[in-house]
């Protein structure tokens, strides 16, 4: 098999992932995306070993890499969608646009000492 047509379907891969990061407004659906991508980077990893015909198999070791950091960010990424939404009640990109929620929190202690102060 030539080695053009591994390569041609991981850009393509590469290319549909690009699009999901930039197009997509649903955390969900990037993270998907950003894995479409680490995909692509695997197939030509190996593509690239069984080419080149390495000894060592490093492609396939790097793959197994990007395999266990892809799980890793999986699991990650997905305890941080599930925090926000559970937070937020949204998983769109679009309406966090700010880190900090609404409570203005515990009133400021310079307030109380000028009181106190004055009386």
């Amino acid at each position: 098999m030539p080695l053009l047509m591994p390569v041609v379907l991981a850009c393509l891969l590469f290319a549909v992932g690009i699009f999901g990061v930039l197009a997509r407004r649903n955390a969900i659906l990037v993270l998907m995306s950003v894995e479409l991508m680490l995909n692509a980077v695997n197939l030509n990893l190996v593509a690239f070993d069984v080419y080149l015909r390495d000894q060592l198999l490093a492609g396939q070791t790097f793959t197994l890499f990007v395999i266990t950091i892809a799980a890793a960010e999986v699991g990650l990424g997905l305890a941080i969608v599930l925090l926000v939404y559970r937070n937020r009640e949204t998983a769109q990109l679009d309406d966090l646009h700010q880190l900090r929620e609404d409570d203005p929190g515990p009133p400021d202690v310079r307030d109380d000492t000028r009181e106190t102060a004055a009386r």
